[in-house]
This record gives C-alpha cells, sequence and structure tokens, in this order.
C-alpha cells in the first residue's frame, strides 16, 4: 500500500485556512512491554516528494533508514521526542503518547503554527496536545508530513532499542524492539524485569507468575 494519490490535501486545506508552519506528528512504540514510547514532528516543504515514503509499517528497514535521513535533511523543521517507561507507569500510554507528541512539537525551530495529528485520540486523563490541531485516522497513509514524522519515531525507537540491546545483551531487543513476542517473554521468564521495562504492561505476566 503506497501513501494516498494527493499527500498533501491534508497540508493544503490548513494553508487556505491561513497556516503556514504546518506539521505532521506521529508516534512509534505504544504497544511493547519495555522502552519509551517516541514521538516525531516534521514540517516539509510543501510539495516535497520522497521516493517511498509512507506510514513507517508499511517501509521496509533499509528504505526507513535511506529516508530518515533525506527528512532530516529536507525538512523545514523536525524533532524527536520520547515519554520514558517510568513516566508511562506513572500516567498511562495514552496519556504517554500525547506527552511524547507535544514534546515533539515544542522541540520545532521554526515553530509549527498548526499540527495534523495521527489518529482520532488528542488527550489522555494526565495530557492533551496543547498545539493548534486536528486529528486524522490513518493520517501516517494519508499525509506526506504525518507519514515522515511516523519514519523519524520509528528509526529513532529502533535505534535506542539497539542500544538497550547492548545494555541488556540479555533480553535482545535489538531482535523483538520491546513488544511482547514469544521470545520476549521466554526472556522475561529467565531474567525477570530489566529497567526499561513497563511494570505496568507487565500486570498479565506477573500475575501468571504469581507475583
Amino acid at each position: 500500500m503506497r501513501i494516498e494519490a494527493d499527500p498533501w490535501a491534508l497540508e493544503e486545506a490548513a494553508r487556505a485556512r491561513g497556516f503556514r508552519m504546518i506539521c505532521g506528528c506521529d508516534e512509534a512504540g505504544a504497544g511493547p512491554l519495555a522502552g519509551p514510547v517516541y514521538a516525531g514532528a516534521v514540517i516539509l516543504p510543501f510539495g516535497l516528494t520522497l521516493p517511498y515514503l509512507n506510514d513507517s509499517k508499511q517501509v521496509s528497514p533499509k528504505r526507513r533508514e535511506v529516508l530518515f535521513d533525506q527528512i532530516q535533511a529536507q525538512a523545514v523543521a523536525w524533532a524527536v521526542a520520547w515519554a520514558s517507561p517510568e513516566e508511562i507507569d506513572k500516567t498511562d500510554i495514552l496519556s504517554a503518547r500525547m506527552l511524547a507528541m507535544q514534546r515533539a512539537i515544542d522541540g520545532l525551530t521554526p515553530p509549527a503554527d498548526y499540527a495534523l495529528i495521527d489518529g482520532n485520540r488528542d488527550r489522555g486523563r494526565h495530557c492533551a496536545i496543547a498545539a493548534e490541531h486536528e486529528t486524522v485516522v490513518r493520517g501516517d497513509s494519508r499525509s506526506a508530513s504525518i507519514a515522515a514524522a511516523s519514519i523519524l519515531a520509528k528509526v529513532s525507537r529502533d535505534r535506542y532499542m539497539e542500544a538497550m540491546a547492548e545494555k541488556y545483551p540479555q533480553y535482545q531487543f535489538d531482535r523483538h524492539k520491546g513488544y511482547g513476542t514469544r521470545l520476549h517473554y521466554e526472556l522475561l521468564d529467565a531474567y525477570g524485569p530489566s529497567p526499561i521495562h513497563r511494570r505496568s504492561f507487565l500486570k498479565r505476566w506477573e500475575a501468571s507468575r504469581g507475583g
């Protein structure tokens, strides 16, 4: 599946309403048992064409790496931010997603005056998107800006988990990136949680072990 035929329609509609610095924003890593949730925010030159740009889940790892460098080189502004496992545990994953995305938006220089937010949620119990914005269902396959943000978030988080694989080699984070695979649960059974595990995501696992 490729990004939709007009990947700039949403940005063009925002420009028609008077906005000029329009960013896309997306997150990566909401579901894993370990590691932060990451977010990217990107303002692209209007109409920029990047071959193979799409929702990061639809792009191969090699192409994601190429796009990551292209986006950073050609963007008007870009930023990556995250919410830590501790912040996820203190709040909830939806609030942490909003926190990470707002941090990414706040990190843009020059700043955005409007944000296209992937998904249909813009607030959790503890955090909300404060920037002027709209939510876009399936935004990472409809908007060039959101697709670019999804690439930055995904690649940045994968690189973090690969670094954590070197720090905590017994968990093999480079193989599963913290997601709840069979291998990951087997390693949890063998070694218990690491400092970067989300304890709020391990309640079912702990209950199964009588914890």
